[in-house]
């Protein structure tokens, strides 16, 4: 990590949330892509604490979905669409057999095309965890504009005196983007507080953590992109609950 991030913009954030004030309906769905599941098991479960807000994974948290277990996820979006029930219309048809279960209003709360995201978190150390950010194609106008920008992916066992994480653009069922994912390293432990930066647009996207580029692509999705931030647990049940990560804060420009 050599080069310097691009400064943020020299104005206000669309969105800037250190959670002081608890979690707000007006810029966060806290639920894990309800509409292909419902709405206990995408629920999320969190605890605003003085450092930000706590996602958790509970002992007793129901699979996402019974078909994907074991997936337990806690989870923040910046909006929510999905088609008819039966239907495979909505965000983030990550897995070819989804169709809609729970169908849920269209939500467009923070949903940029191009612009400029910092997120400061606190990675998992628990056990089977992930904790991740990503920007993800609504697909409210068009099922091809399904792109996504990984801004990181961080399992537990990758975080020590350095910490791996995975970082990248990921196609989906958009034709004019091509999967580029890769895994870079980072100079220091990831379960303290960092910040990841995202800046995209003009067919570029620039990946950087704690002030420095990570990535540099020469593509971007070009359409609106909902925010998610989540906790993950992918393995059977077991080690110290709740297990936890901490989003501390989230700014993010149009």
């Amino acid at each position: 990590m050599s080069e310097s991030l691009p400064a943020a913009p020299n104005r206000e954030p669309d969105l800037d949330d250190d959670f002081s004030a608890g979690l707000s309906a007006e810029r966060w769905v806290a639920s894990y892509l309800p509409q292909w599941t419902t709405p206990e098991r995408a629920r999320a479960h969190y605890t605003v604490v003085a450092e930000g807000i706590q996602l958790r994974i509970y002992a007793d948290q129901l699979d996402w979905r019974i078909e994907d277990a074991p997936l337990r996820v806690s989870n923040l979006q910046t909006g929510v669409y999905s088609g008819p029930v039966g239907s495979t219309r909505g965000t983030h048809r990550h897995r070819a057999d989804l169709v809609v279960r729970t169908p849920t209003p269209q939500r467009l709360l923070f949903a940029p095309s191009r612009g400029h995201v910092e997120i400061t978190v606190s990675a998992s150390r628990s056990v089977d965890c992930m904790v991740a950010a990503w920007l993800v194609g609504t697909e409210h106008r068009s099922p091809v504009e399904s792109g996504e920008i990984c801004i990181f992916e961080i399992d537990a066992d990758a975080i020590g005196a350095t910490t791996s994480a995975r970082t990248g653009v990921k196609a989906h069922h958009d034709p004019n983007l091509t999967t580029d994912m890769a895994e870079v390293t980072l100079p220091f432990n990831a379960s303290a507080p960092h910040t990841w930066t995202v800046v995209w647009g003009e067919g570029q996207t620039v990946i950087g953590c704690e002030g420095r580029i990570v990535r540099r692509i020469a593509q971007a999705p070009d359409y609106p992109l909902f925010l998610m931030i989540d906790l993950f647990e992918t393995g059977p049940r077991g080690g110290n609950y709740p297990k936890t990560a901490t989003v501390h804060r989230v700014r993010g420009w149009h």
